[in-house]
């Protein structure tokens, strides 16, 4: 399996409000920037997108370590809180209905292709990646 580094990081003015995700994905000395966004969207769902975004990218199988600086995601994935939601219908432990279920649900899938590892890191800490990946979700968010 191929070894990718993918660094993702999401952003919104106001929450909700306009929102855009960024992610570099580094290979063998190569790097490559993608990022989107939505006119009305959330914090988290844009962190959350920018790391399916990213995944889906990938043309085959690979191991991939995956930096963020959500704790949303990580959390969710490394304490096992979504396979919680998931198994309970998608309800989370104090009964409401978790959120962005149709982006863990494409994350899930993806999960099922690639081994992922997922590592966090303080946002807006001077990380390289990190500052990289909030300015390519500023930048699109602030020039759609």
């Amino acid at each position: 399996m191929k070894k990718i580094q993918i660094y993702t990081d999401g952003a919104c003015s106001g929450n909700p409000g306009k929102g855009g995700w960024g992610a570099v994905l580094v290979y063998n000395g190569k790097e490559k920037e993608i990022s989107g966004g939505e006119d009305m969207t959330t914090n988290n769902r844009m962190e959350l997108t920018a790391v399916v975004e990213a995944l889906s990218a990938l043309k085959e199988a690979c191991e991939v370590t995956l930096t963020t600086d959500s704790k949303y995601v990580c959390d969710a994935i490394n304490k096992g809180w979504v396979y919680s939601w998931k198994s309970k219908g998608w309800k989370k432990a104090d009964k409401k209905p978790a959120l962005n279920v149709d982006l863990w649900e494409k994350l899930l899938a993806l999960l099922e292709v690639h081994k992922v590892e997922f590592v966090w890191v303080k946002g807006h800490n001077g990380h390289p990646y990190n500052e990289r990946c909030d300015r390519l979700a500023v930048d699109y968010y602030n020039s759609h």
